[in-house]
C-alpha cells in the first residue's frame, strides 16, 4: 500500500471499485433475454461480443446472475440503457413518431435500438434547427401540411413539382437518373427541408441500418422539416423514398416507413404518400402516352427510366400501379434488378470518400447552420460535436470541407 495519505486514499478507492466490478449481481433473467433479442443477437453472437462462452450467456438468461462489470459491457454491446437492465420487467419501447413499418400486412411492433437512436438524434437536430431559425426571424414554410390526407393525388404531386421548381419535364435536363436524384435532393434542401442520408447509426460503421426494418422517415415542422433516408438502401430506390417522404411533409404527417418492394403498408396515409410519390416522379398521363413505345423497346422499364430519369425499378413500380404490367412480372423484375444492385454494391471497393459521406450524413443545410453558429459564438463546440457526431480535429476538417474557417 502507498505511504502518503493521498495515494493510499486513491489506491483504496481503486481497490473498492475493482472489487465492486467483480461482485455478482442478480437481475431479472427476462431482462437479459430481452436485451439480447432487442439487439437482434443470437446467444452465440452475444457470447462472442462479450468474450465469454455461449454457456455463460445461457446461464445468465436462466439465473440472471452475472458480474457488475458484465452488466456494463452487456449494456454497451446490446446498445441498451444500463438502467433498463435493473428493471423488474422489460420496458415497452415505441417510436416517438407514427410507425407504418410492416411485414406483409402486419405491423412491426419492436423498433431496433438502431432505429430508435437514429430517430432520437434527428429529433434533437430538428429541435435545435427550429429554435435557431426562429431566433433568426425566419418565416414558417407554408408547404408543410398544405394538403389534407384526402386531397387529390394529382393536385398534391403537381404542387410538389411547382414548389420545388421542378415542373414541366424537369428530369429531361439531366443525363441520368442518378443525376436526377442529386438534383431533386438539392432542390429539396434549397426549399428548406433538412435531408440526411445515412446507412449507419451516426458514424459507427459496425451498426449498419437494416433496410428491411425501415427505408426512411419524415419529421414535419413548419420551420425545420426533416427527411431521413436509409443510406443502406440501393440508390435505385432512394429517389422513390425521398418522394414518399416529401409527400408526408406536404400532408403534414410524421412517420417511418419500410416500403417493402416499394409497396405501401395497409395504413391509408402510406398508400396516399406512395400514390403521390409515384405521380410526382412519373405522371400517369405521361406514362400512358408513351407506353406503347416503351412496350416495343427491348427493355421497357429501362426505356421508361431513360425518359423520366428514374431508376428502372421505379419505372416498373409505376407501370404496376397503372395496371400496365402484371404483379408477377413486376416482382420478377424487381427481384432480379435488386439482386444485381446488391452484387454491384458488394463488388465496389472501399466505403467511399469519408468527407463526401459526411456531407449527406450530417446534411448540407444542417451542417452549414451548425458551423455558422459555432463561428458566431452562438453554439459551444461540445454542443456542435453532439449535434453532428463529429469531434476534435475531425470536426475541424469537416468545417474546412464546407468552405468555412473557425
Amino acid at each position: 500500500m502507498p505511504d502518503s495519505p493521498g495515494l493510499r486514499a486513491a489506491w483504496l478507492l481503486s481497490y473498492l471499485f475493482d472489487v465492486q466490478l467483480k461482485m455478482f449481481i442478480n437481475l431479472q433473467p427476462t431482462l437479459l433475454t430481452w436485451a439480447r433479442q432487442r439487439a437482434g443477437l443470437q446467444a452465440d453472437a452475444l457470447a462472442k461480443k462479450m468474450g465469454v462462452k455461449v454457456d455463460s450467456v445461457q446461464a445468465w438468461e436462466l439465473t440472471g446472475r452475472l458480474r457488475m462489470s458484465q452488466v456494463e459491457k452487456l449494456a454497451h454491446v446490446t446498445h441498451t440503457p444500463v438502467g433498463y437492465l435493473y428493471l423488474d420487467t422489460p420496458p415497452v419501447e415505441r417510436l416517438p413518431i407514427p410507425d407504418f413499418r410492416t411485414v406483409g400486412d402486419a405491423l412491426l411492433n419492436r423498433p431496433s435500438p438502431d432505429l430508435l437512436e437514429t430517430v432520437e438524434v434527428m429529433q434533437r437536430r430538428q429541435a435545435w434547427m427550429r429554435e435557431t431559425l426562429q431566433d433568426e426571424g425566419h418565416e414558417p414554410l407554408t408547404f408543410v401540411g398544405r394538403f389534407r390526407p384526402d386531397a387529390a393525388i394529382t393536385e398534391v404531386a403537381a404542387d410538389m413539382r411547382a414548389t420545388l421548381d421542378l415542373a414541366g419535364g424537369w428530369a429531361e435536363s439531366v443525363s441520368t437518373w442518378t443525376e436526377a436524384l442529386t438534383q431533386l435532393r438539392q432542390h429539396t434542401e434549397d426549399l428548406g427541408v433538412l435531408i440526411v442520408i445515412n446507412g449507419v447509426v451516426g458514424n459507427n460503421t459496425r451498426r449498419k441500418l437494416n433496410v428491411g426494418e425501415f427505408r426512411g422517415f419524415a419529421l414535419c415542422d413548419q420551420y425545420a422539416p426533416f427527411i431521413f433516408i436509409n443510406g443502406s438502401d440501393a440508390k435505385s430506390a432512394q429517389m422513390f423514398t425521398l418522394a414518399h417522404e416529401l409527400a408526408h411533409l406536404w400532408l403534414g404527417q410524421d412517420g417511418v416507413s419500410n416500403l417493402s418492394d416499394l409497396q405501401p403498408g395497409p395504413a391509408e396515409i402510406e398508400r396516399t404518400c406512395n400514390a403521390v410519390a409515384a405521380e410526382f416522379l412519373i405522371p400517369a398521363s405521361a406514362l400512358r402516352a408513351c407506353w406503347n413505345e416503351a412496350e416495343r423497346a427491348q427493355d421497357p422499364f429501362k426505356h421508361l427510366a431513360r425518359r423520366f430519369k428514374v431508376s428502372p425499378v421505379v419505372a416498373a413500380r409505376r407501370a404496376l400501379d397503372l395496371g400496365l404490367v402484371q404483379r408477377d412480372e413486376f416482382f420478377s423484375f424487381h427481384r432480379h434488378y435488386m439482386a444485381e444492385e446488391r452484387r454491384k454494391e458488394d463488388a465496389r471497393e472501399g466505403g467511399g470518400n469519408f468527407w463526401n459521406t459526411q456531407g449527406v450524413r450530417v446534411g448540407q443545410r444542417f451542417g452549414s447552420a451548425v458551423i455558422r453558429a459555432v463561428k458566431d459564438g452562438r453554439l459551444l463546440y461540445r454542443d456542435a460535436y453532439r449535434l453532428t457526431g463529429l469531434s476534435g480535429s475531425t470536426f475541424d476538417s469537416f468545417v474546412e470541407k464546407f468552405g468555412f474557417s473557425l
